[in-house]
């Protein structure tokens, strides 16, 4: 029985086919590669289309047994979902409901999804756990929790056993294999000041220095990408024994401003980041941390690479050597 990646040449994706392969799963990823990377992948099988195609999935289903997916396919920008909704209800929710439509059809029963954080919208509490009240605050994460309430009728109708993992910030890159961040346009924290650090953009702009922080600036909580791509498996190996719908966090569970970023940036690189202030960006919280308990608890997962210079330096080690990303 095979594990079927949709968006499975992305970031988060392609680590975690790269721990799949790691503990002997038979891996087959299915991206339309606008925003992922062939060069991503090794020793994969990859069929290039959409996950709304009935057809394909369809045959990939068959000729390969799938029996999970593992689904990552997605627009994933939150200030371009405010500004092209209705792209992003498209994009996340009809296809997924497609590929779901077909799953149910062909008795594909076990679905781990990648979800947000973005779900819980503003905290009212920190750090979040999975009883923290939904409300986002933008398409994204609207689209990501409709796809969760879909999840949950689907196990009533169909039968079909689910994970959700809603994660927080991703950040780092693979330790051994050369793979990492490449997102066109760049919107992280992390990559964008190891970027300005080595000369591969001008600056970075920190937006707001007047929060209720301890240095004035946004704290978010990142947690090593291996690590993310660990939960995932652990969430594929708990399908097989475990039933129903249920929802974890992932997160670091400790809070890193943006100052403290670019100071660790510095430190790694032994160099300066150029740096400029400018006001706050709206809907911004002060302070995003998960409490990741439940998936600790109930999925065995272990941080292994939550130290933040240990997660800049894996960033700082593949942008140096892809200045250009995957295309050098």
């Amino acid at each position: 029985m095979a594990v079927l990646v949709t968006g499975g040449a992305g970031y988060i994706g392609s680590h975690t086919v790269a721990e799949l392969n790691e503990h002997g799963f038979e891996v087959i990823v299915l991206d339309h590669l606008l925003n992922g990377h062939r060069q991503a992948l090794f020793g994969t099988t990859l069929y290039e289309g959409d996950i709304a195609d009935h057809k394909l999935i369809a045959e990939i289903i068959k000729k390969h047994a799938i029996d999970t997916v593992v689904h990552f396919a997605a627009m994933s920008l939150v200030g371009e979902s405010v500004q092209k909704p209705l792209d992003y209800y498209e994009a996340n929710v009809c296809k997924t409901r497609a590929l779901l439509q077909t799953l149910a059809e062909l008795g594909v029963q076990r679905f781990v999804f990648s979800s947000t954080a973005a779900v819980y919208g503003e905290p009212v509490q920190v750090p979040i756990s999975e009883q923290h009240q939904t409300s986002p605050t933008n398409p994204y994460g609207d689209t990501k929790l409709s796809i969760e309430h879909m999840l949950r009728w689907c196990y009533n109708a169909y039968g079909m056993h689910s994970i959700s993992l809603r994660y927080f910030n991703a950040a780092g890159a693979h330790l051994t294999l050369p793979i990492g961040e490449d997102h066109r346009p760049e919107t992280h924290l992390i990559p964008l000041v190891v970027q300005a650090a080595l000369g591969q953009r001008e600056h970075v702009t920190v937006f707001g220095e007047d929060y209720e922080t301890r240095d004035g600036t946004c704290v978010r909580d990142y947690v090593h990408v291996m690590d993310l791509a660990s939960a995932h498996r652990l969430a594929v190996e708990r399908l097989r024994h475990q039933q129903g719908v249920d929802v974890f966090n992932l997160g670091n569970g400790k809070g890193f401003s943006v100052k403290e970023v670019i100071d660790v940036v510095s430190r790694v690189t032994g160099r300066t980041v150029p740096t400029i202030y400018g006001a706050r960006r709206a809907g911004d919280p002060a302070v995003l941390v998960a409490s990741s308990a439940k998936a600790k608890e109930q999925l065995n997962w272990v941080l292994r690479h939550s130290d933040l210079e240990t997660i800049v330096s894996s960033a700082v080690n593949w942008h140096s050597r892809h200045p250009g990303g995957f295309n050098e």
